[in-house]
């Protein structure tokens, strides 16, 4: 290890007096170290300096080290790692097909520290002790989060979810077992009919899966805008603009909820509007904007499809500003259309468990809604025989429900 050390310290003072970015500039630090570690291995030839035991593999942690992310760069490089994180610095997780399993990967604290200083170095986002938490997303789209001492109890807490894009269509999700061909055909009429639609499900569900293939369906004429806390989304979709919270700066100023992004959304003359999640009040400035007629689409953690509506009609009420839920339920049900609810299998496999039609009926505070789709006792997703076809947006763009879900 001696050797790798000298060599690690020499490509240091390169890359400091060459002024490189290596992770902006990866094909340059490639070159660099393949050919300081040449020089190297001439100079140990002559017996000035401890050998190289394998030169190749050198090379390769080398980069990792100093152009990626050190010892967790196999992680990120491992296509079928879903998810990783850090317990402690000897306590290193990965998730693979939805389940966990300890890797063998063994950090010191520093190495910790330096790695999730690099990981925060593109996205301009800080952790200290005044601000013990953190959420930022890498350059390759994966999603970080770390809390630091004295929240956690000892360790830094690291999380990367990666952004893997095996779905960017309906039709992907079909081929994938997610869901049916009626299904994604109901779903692909309702984006383009201009539909409301809500995606719920638990945490690691595939919900941004299910937005990015839903926002497939979406007309090439149409202008997108999104807002989210930290970027996940990758539509496929010509004319978007995404945008992002930001952070309070160190005097406490400058900070950019999702409340103000979606009202800067609405000045951008969008054709839907997209919320990453909603979590807290924005979802009223979401029901307003909505509801003047505009489409969109959002993401909300529930247990079903009904529990999210039932959330739905509870967040604005954060908001305060004299909002009952007197105004919520009927706004919620004039607002949202369609809900689809994702869930994970016992295998850890992504599908969709549940799409419920929602109508613009409330009685006793309790809004109509009929499930279209659902799991069967096999586990098949099939179409409701006892479902309401009553669908006036989808009539009114000249689609016929029946052709969609077939005959029952």
């Amino acid at each position: 290890m001696e050797a790798v050390r000298i060599l690690e310290s020499e490509l240091r003072e390169l890359i400091r007096r060459r002024d490189i970015d290596p992770q902006l500039e990866p094909e340059s630090m490639r070159r660099l170290i393949s050919d300081a570690t040449t020089d190297y291995e001439s100079r140990a030839m002559k017996g000035s300096l401890p050998a190289l035991k394998d030169p190749s593999e050198t090379q390769q942690w080398l980069f990792d080290l100093l152009a990626g992310f050190g010892p967790l760069q196999p992680l990120l490089d491992d296509p079928s790692v879903e998810e990783f994180w850090l317990n402690a610095p000897d306590a290193v997780y990965c998730a693979r097909s939805g389940r966990s399993e300890l890797t063998g990967i063994v950090l010191t604290e520093q190495q910790v520290r330096d790695t999730v200083e690099m990981m925060l170095k593109s996205s301009g986002r800080r952790l200290d002790l005044s601000t013990p938490f953190v959420d930022a997303s890498l350059p390759d789209g994966s999603r970080l989060h770390v809390a630091i001492p004295d929240i956690t109890r000892r360790h830094w807490a690291v999380n990367v979810r990666k952004f893997i894009a095996r779905a960017n269509r309906l039709d992907d999700l079909v081929r994938g077992g997610s869901l049916t061909v009626q299904a994604a055909k109901f779903l692909d009429a309702a984006v383009s009919s201009g539909m409301n639609i809500l995606v719920s499900g638990a945490t690691q569900a595939g919900k941004t899966t299910m937005l990015n293939c839903l926002a497939a369906s979406i007309g090439p004429r149409e202008r997108v805008i999104t807002v989210e806390e930290i970027f996940e989304l990758q539509l496929p979709v010509r004319d978007v603009v995404g945008m992002q919270c930001r952070q309070p700066n160190l005097e406490g100023h400058g900070e950019i909820p999702l409340r103000r992004l979606v009202k800067e959304a609405l000045r951008m003359r969008p054709d839907r509007l997209i919320i990453g999640e909603v979590r807290e009040a924005e979802s009223l400035d979401m029901l307003v904007a909505l509801n003047s007629g505009l489409a969109g689409m959002c993401t909300i953690h529930a247990n079903s499809a009904s529990d999210a509506l039932t959330k739905l009609c509870t967040l604005p009420l954060l908001a305060g500003e004299n909002i009952s839920r007197n105004f919520v339920v009927p706004t919620v049900a004039t607002c949202i259309d369609v809900v689809v609810h994702c869930a994970r299998d016992r295998q850890g496999r992504r599908q969709v468990e549940e799409i419920l039609t929602v109508g613009s009926r409330v009685e006793d505070g309790v809004i109509e809604t009929s499930t279209l789709f659902r799991r069967d006792s096999e586990g098949q997703l099939v179409v409701n025989q006892a479902a309401s076809l009553e669908m006036p947006q989808l009539e009114r763009h000249g689609i016929d429900i029946l052709d969609l879900v077939g005959d029952r």
